[in-house]
């Protein structure tokens, strides 16, 4: 690996993402959980790759074939990056041994999770998790997929459900992918709740839980697909809050309960609501805070928790910081491509997986189908009358219109009747191994997808750091991430130095004062981290071309 005095080099931009990419976690466990066979690209070289593509918005590995390779090998010291084909194999040999990328991703998860918390020290974000689900939707043929309600296209679709855990300000931490969906609660039982114990940083000890009843663990906030009574009861009993949208609100609250409260977002925007808070019983005794948010045009958003020490003002800046994960997931579709399949195939899923019956669900379907078709005959029998002084001719037509429906009727009745028999002795769900062998279906190929949706992780942690610095230098806030992704594509001059073991990196300018003098303070934040390219000796400075 050498560098080489080279200018104009195409989105030479990338370099500057990699002390943050170095910091998120690109390279910390490489070489202890990956191995590659010996040849030309060493295996940082691949990881850096990748991870360069993912920022500069090449969102396929097939896109490649239309980008200069001799290029992008300036920008990791070669003569030119690997093809299509060899970067596949490559890959195919990073994920050959199965559970790798998961070993890596929950490695890094845990430093992700110690890091933000030593880092927040403002109390309403200390330990606290969203979670949340996102539909990948499938339109191949391999598989036939579960159907699933995929809510930002208002259809039930084929795919595969990612559940995300995410910190307040939308940073990733991980995901967990379910082939067939058991739903939110179910996920969150099993092994989100599960890992977040095993693994959260700064929860309490067992002396300091049994000395404060309400002291608890950390925070679990979700949307309405959670709300469920006896969970929140099951969370107590392990000492997990939960927050989300109250299901099932009462009537509105009178006006005057309601006071204004300035509140800090998760980005630090300055809003005032106008809240309440009362206590409630829910369904199965369960007493939770309830607190309302009044919106200007009189509607009230209602919130339940279990968080019972932290104020009101807390609770309400952790519940509509949610949005921070529905944006991320927005921002994850349009820029990193994570709903993409990275190979195509098949491969088992476990016989014991249990599934929703499709021999209930047709059943239902028919039952509502049944239920729909009654519905009408009836209103139709209902809506059947007589002129003042009807003809005999128009009375002989109107009882023999009666007597169909009447048979209509009675004859649907005993179908529907017949239908819900059926669906009482059909179990509602099954294994994977008690349905018919033509109707078993094969998961689709999860090891890649794990890795790359790992390096894409990596990726948007990486520019989220680099927004934070960015930011502080703009006049409009939210103009940092446009400016970074800006930054990845524009094009630089390197220039390495063996004497002083440097490696210079000369941005080209932008397209605006302003602009160039957030540049400036990142170049300087970034020279100032020292970073050494990796495989090299060299240290990394950051300037951009023109005056400062």
């Amino acid at each position: 690996m050498q560098f080489e005095c080279a200018d104009d080099v195409p989105l030479g931009g990338v370099l500057w993402a990699l002390p943050a990419l170095l910091s998120e976690g690109l390279l910390r466990h490489s070489r202890k959980l990956f191995t590659l066979p010996e040849g030309f690209y060493p295996l940082e070289t691949i990881f850096l790759v990748l991870a360069f593509m993912a920022l500069a918005r090449v969102r396929f590995i097939e896109d490649l074939r239309y980008q200069p390779p001799g290029e992008w090998g300036k920008l990791v010291g070669l003569d030119r990056i690997p093809e299509v084909r060899t970067l596949r194999e490559k890959l195919g040999h990073l994920c050959a041994a199965a559970g790798t990328a998961a070993a890596w991703s929950g490695e890094l998860a845990r430093e992700w999770m110690q890091a933000q918390s030593d880092a927040d020290s403002a109390a309403d974000r200390l330990g606290v998790y969203y979670a949340d689900g996102h539909v990948r939707v499938y339109h191949g043929a391999l598989t036939a997929l579960p159907r699933r309600y995929v809510a930002r296209q208002k259809l039930c679709m084929r795919g595969v459900t990612d559940y995300w855990v995410n910190a307040i300000d939308g940073r990733p931490f991980f995901l967990v992918s379910r082939p067939v969906d058991p739903g939110l609660i179910e996920v969150l039982r099993i092994e989100i709740v599960p890992r977040l114990i095993a693994d959260a940083p700064g929860q309490p000890t067992a002396t300091e839980l049994a000395a404060a009843p309400l002291l608890h663990r950390f925070t679990l906030i979700f949307d309405r697909a959670g709300y469920s009574p006896a969970f929140f009861a099951e969370m107590k009993a392990l000492r997990v809050a939960v927050i989300t949208y109250h299901k099932f609100p009462d009537e509105d609250w009178p006006e005057a309960e309601f006071t204004p409260q300035t509140l800090t977002l998760a980005h630090g925007e300055t809003v005032t609501f106008a809240l309440a808070e009362r206590g409630t019983r829910l369904s199965n005794g369960l007493w939770v805070r309830e607190g309302r948010k009044r919106e200007p045009d009189g509607h009230q958003v209602s919130v339940v928790a279990t968080d019972y020490r932290s104020p009101l003002t807390a609770v309400a800046v952790r519940m509509f910081a949610r949005w921070t994960q529905e944006n991320f997931f927005k921002y994850m579709r349009e820029h990193f491509a994570i709903d993409r399949l990275v190979e195509h195939g098949v491969e088992a899923l476990p016989a014991t997986t249990t599934l929703v019956n499709p021999a209930r669900r047709r059943l239902e379907a028919e039952v509502r189908r049944e239920r729909g078709t009654q519905v009408r005959a009836q209103a139709q029998f209902g809506a059947l009358s007589l002129s003042p002084a009807p003809e005999p001719a128009e009375l002989e037509a109107w009882q023999a219109q009666k007597a169909r429906l009447h048979e209509t009727i009675t004859t649907g009745q005993a179908r529907l009747d017949e239908l819900k028999a059926r669906r009482k002795t059909t179990p509602q769900h099954v294994t994977l191994g008690e349905l018919p062998e033509g109707e078993q279906f094969p998961r689709l190929r999860a090891e890649r997808k794990h890795f790359m949706d790992t390096i894409k992780l990596i990726a948007y942690r990486a520019e989220t750091a680099l927004v934070g610095t960015v930011r502080e230098a703009l006049a409009r806030r939210d103009d940092a991430r446009a400016l970074l992704r800006e930054i990845m594509c524009t094009t630089a001059d390197l220039r390495p130095d063996a004497a002083q073991k440097t490696l210079t990196v000369h941005l080209h300018p932008l397209g605006s004062a302003l602009q160039n003098a957030a540049v400036h303070a990142l170049a300087a934040e970034l020279t100032a981290t020292e970073t050494i390219f990796p495989g090299t000796d060299l240290r990394l400075i950051f300037t951009l071309s023109g005056p400062a």
